[in-house]
């Protein structure tokens, strides 16, 4: 840093230390939001778990059933649910995400997107990809209610064969150190035929009958996992976060001291060459 003076050494310090406080600051909302997105995931498991179990009772209980959702098509549109985050500083979390969906949309020519978050929205419309809608660019104000209604909708398009397939790309929150892009599949619904022979007598009878609440619950066990997905995501978003803030903490830590070495060298370069003036002068 030759030729730099103190105090500009000084200016660059003060302006570390500045950014330490906003990146350390920003880490500590992050672990404070992934708490409460950890928290969300415990909660809504429950409510899943119980429609799908209901799901294959219906399934491997009536040896005759069959349903709409079940129905396999060679027309129709293929929509990708993809939920990215509102904003960046999250490592690869919005990235990640976005180019293994990129990748899935290169084989799929008729596929239509339904983005959940700005980043998600503003990849996919500055790409040209059509979108399905684009009312749900706030991944942060996505409600419970909103994941059951767009499930309503999707299912609704599915019966009347305007969608042949319908997919979901989230984050899985394996660890706070460790999130994956993942995809699921959501409709057509499968069922293997191992399942269906396993056939057995259950204590409980659905009325009016087993295919009209079979029917009435797959659009809410979708929105279940949906909701699922969305909270997975929301704790990957703030675990990547807390995770990238935590390093850029790091880095300014680094350079404040790096910088606080180099500031001592110059001054006490400095203060040398003055005492040499000094005795040289007398």
């Amino acid at each position: 840093m030759a030729g730099v003076s103190t105090k500009e050494i000084k200016n660059r310090i003060r302006s570390m230390e500045s950014t330490k406080q906003i990146t350390k600051a920003m880490e500590m909302v992050a672990a404070s939001k992934l708490r409460r997105a950890q928290a969300q995931i415990e909660n809504s498991r429950p409510y899943f778990e119980i429609l799908h179990s209901t799901i294959e009772d219906i399934v491997r209980t009536n040896r005759d059933f069959s349903s709409p959702f079940f129905a396999q098509r060679e027309n129709g549109k293929t929509v990708f649910i993809v939920i990215a985050g509102d904003r960046g500083l999250a490592g690869g979390y919005n990235s990640n995400v976005l180019k293994m969906v990129q990748s899935k949309l290169s084989q799929c020519p008729d596929a239509v997107v339904l983005p959940i978050g700005k980043r998600a929205l503003d990849y996919f419309t500055s790409h040209k990809i059509p979108v399905l809608t684009g009312i749900y660019a706030e991944a942060a104000g996505v409600s419970i209610g909103d994941c059951f209604s767009i499930a309503k909708q999707l299912s609704k398009g599915f019966l009347s064969g305007e969608y042949k397939e319908i997919e979901i790309a989230y984050t899985n929150f394996v660890s706070l150190l460790s999130q994956t892009p993942a995809t699921m599949h959501l409709l057509p619904l499968t069922c293997s035929e191992e399942m269906r022979r396993q056939g057995c007598v259950s204590g409980i009878k659905y009325e009016p009958s087993s295919e009209e609440v079979f029917a009435s619950i797959v659009p809410e066990y979708l929105g279940g996992i949906l909701y699922g997905t969305l909270c997975e995501s929301r704790a990957s978003e703030q675990a990547a976060r807390r995770s990238a803030m935590d390093s850029a903490t790091q880095n300014a830590e680094d350079m404040i001291a790096d910088l606080s070495l180099k500031f001592n060298r110059a001054r006490q370069a400095s203060i040398t060459q003055e005492i040499t003036e000094i005795v040289a002068g007398s």
